[in-house]
């Protein structure tokens, strides 16, 4: 059983490599999936088996990037609070460097792939999507709470909006050629202090206007 995970694991890999060298190569739209099956050398049936459409191919590891808030949650400290777990698992991807954030040169591509594709970008948002859901799953759980209650829908909203903001920043800094370890300082203070005062700034806003 192992070797045939070991099997399985590897071709999974062959096959997005492979997919991400000749995206970046010809540009997403212009790729086909039997060309990707031909560069890791299985055939098309065996390409869909594993990744459904083409989209799955380029965000091959989307079902760990949608889980990663949800399970921040469930993982939480006793005591501590949704948004403080968000922060710390978040700061914590950013300090080991998880290559999900595409915090890194060589992930210029790759944000650069997205922006040239209206299909990427469809994703990108559906992924935002599951993302926020799993969330509000997540945190009714953890309060128990009943189906029609919206307060998980709506904090996951939030939260799930500040985390996107926080990843583009990083996309942003990448994509306009700074130093990535400057992007990582940035974001970083941008997660530990400036995001307090932004949600400071949003108790009272917006103000009521002036007469």
């Amino acid at each position: 059983m192992a070797l045939r995970e070991e099997k399985k694991r590897a071709t999974r890999i062959a096959l997005a490599d492979a997919a991400m060298t000749l995206f970046a190569e010809k540009g997403f739209d212009r790729v086909t999936v039997a060309e990707v099956a031909r560069a890791a050398n299985v055939s098309v049936n065996t390409a869909f088996n594993y990744f459904p459409t083409k989209e799955d191919l380029f965000f091959d590891r989307q079902d760990e990037v949608t889980d990663r808030l949800a399970r921040a949650v469930r993982e939480r400290e006793p005591g501590e609070s949704a948004a403080a777990a968000l922060r710390r698992a978040f700061l914590d991807r950013v300090r080991r460097d998880d290559p999900t954030l595409g915090l890194s040169r060589a992930a210029t591509t790759f944000w650069q792939l997205i922006d040239d594709s209206p299909a990427l970008q469809a994703r990108l948002r559906q992924l935002g999507e599951r993302t926020e859901s799993a969330l509000a799953q997540a945190l009714s759980d953890a309060a128990r709470s009943p189906a029609d209650d919206p307060i998980p829908r709506l904090a996951a909203a939030a939260l799930a909006g500040l985390d996107r903001a926080l990843h583009t920043e990083i996309r942003r800094g990448i994509l306009a050629g700074d130093d990535p370890e400057e992007v990582r300082a940035r974001v970083i203070r941008t997660a530990t202090g400036d995001l307090d005062t932004v949600l400071g700034a949003l108790a009272d806003y917006p103000a009521s206007p002036r007469g």
